[in-house]
């Protein structure tokens, strides 16, 4: 019996040996981490872009505004995606009477691509599509001066109401608004240019908080046309939305009495 016992007993411990001598298993592999390359984030881009657009024709602004922004916001959207980016966010500050942000995110989508181009339809929008010639204009201005293209090309007049333009929206409505006075007096040839000239120097003295010259100005365009009124986005604008529409009352009421002294 003792015999046995000893046996298995060194039985036993020739087994622990040969385990503990025995190669330990190789280690489980580590979890590969995924890699984000440059090409799954343009994909990602493409994809805000194309939800933020879908979001946008459902009449959700707001999440249309965060998924363009976010396409935006990696860097990586070729420039006629970006140019498309920065449309449907010009239509949607544009919606809204932002129509400062609209304009710039206009001027970003044809400085970032220089075939950008509204459609017909979109380009005869009463809300966006004043902003978007107006914006289009001045930039054609501003390429033409950069060129060194001579201003003796233009009348005074007109080329004073186009530089006043360009201070218009660089935001310098001082200076805006002298250029814009001053091709009113030097005599713009147009009607269709003498009330933009008289508009906008309108819009420079109500951003001035210059209320009752702006009202004044308002009422002068009635005298070149009598037809006169804002694009529903440009009445909408906060800083003389009240103003506009007291001039234009007034100055209807003046028509009214001029057309009453002359019948016979």
């Amino acid at each position: 019996m003792r015999a046995a016992s000893a046996l298995r007993l060194a039985g036993a411990l020739a087994a622990l040996a040969a385990a503990a001598c025995a190669p330990l298993p190789p280690p489980a592999p580590k979890p590969v981490a995924p890699q984000i390359t440059e090409e799954t984030l343009r994909a990602r881009a493409r994809d805000q872009l194309a939800a933020g657009v879908k979001l946008y024709d459902a009449g959700d602004y707001d999440g249309a505004m965060k998924s363009l922004q976010a396409s935006l916001d990696h860097g990586l959207l070729e420039k006629d995606e970006q140019g498309r980016a920065r449309k449907y966010l010009a239509f949607i500050h544009c919606l809204a009477g932002r129509e400062a942000l609209c304009a710039a995110e206009f001027r970003k989508a044809f400085e970032i691509d220089h075939a950008f181009t509204l459609t017909a339809a979109e380009d005869g929008h009463p809300i966006w599509g004043p902003v978007y010639r107006n914006v289009r204009a001045t930039l054609i201005a501003e390429r033409e001066a950069a060129q060194g293209t001579p201003k003796e090309k233009l009348p005074r007049a007109e080329q004073m109401l186009v530089d006043g333009l360009v201070k218009y929206e660089a935001g310098e409505f001082a200076e805006a608004l002298g250029l814009l006075e001053g091709s009113v007096k030097e005599g713009l040839r147009e009607k269709k240019d003498q009330v933009r000239a008289l508009k906008h120097a309108a819009f420079c003295l109500c951003l001035l908080a210059r209320y009752r010259d702006c009202r004044n100005e308002f009422i002068r365009i009635y005298d070149v046309d009598p037809d006169f009124d804002l694009t529903p986005a440009e009445a909408g604008h906060p800083d003389w939305t009240r103003t506009f529409a007291g001039a234009k009352a007034q100055a209807k009421r003046m028509l009214a009495e001029k057309a009453r002294k002359k019948a016979p």
